[in-house]
């Protein structure tokens, strides 16, 4: 049997930030991210020169079987393409999955 989540269920929900080339950050899975955590994440974004939105993930990451829906609450700067970023960031994870 998979190993799922701690929960042991494949509906796992995660905050998230991912970035116009599809890289990702886990914000939370037990709560939501406050402002104060947004606005440090912003800013970071800002300080790189990184494009990126707030999102929700549902499924367990490294688990192939399960399919991964990800939702997006917000950009967090300006610019981009979300549809790309999503795209991105489902690429990487196939290619984690393939290792």
């Amino acid at each position: 049997m998979d190993k799922l989540t701690h929960e042991g269920s494949a509906r796992e929900r995660r905050w998230a930030v991912i970035t116009l080339d599809g890289a990702h950050s886990w914000l939370g899975r037990h709560s939501d991210p406050d402002e104060d955590q947004i606005a440090k994440v912003v800013s970071q974004l800002n300080a790189s020169g990184l494009i990126g939105w707030l999102v929700v993930t549902e499924g367990v990451y490294y688990q192939p079987r399960h399919k991964m829906d990800i939702m997006m609450v917000r950009p967090l700067t300006s610019g981009g393409d979300w549809e790309t970023a999503k795209l991105a960031f489902l690429s990487r994870r196939a290619v984690a999955l393939a290792k």
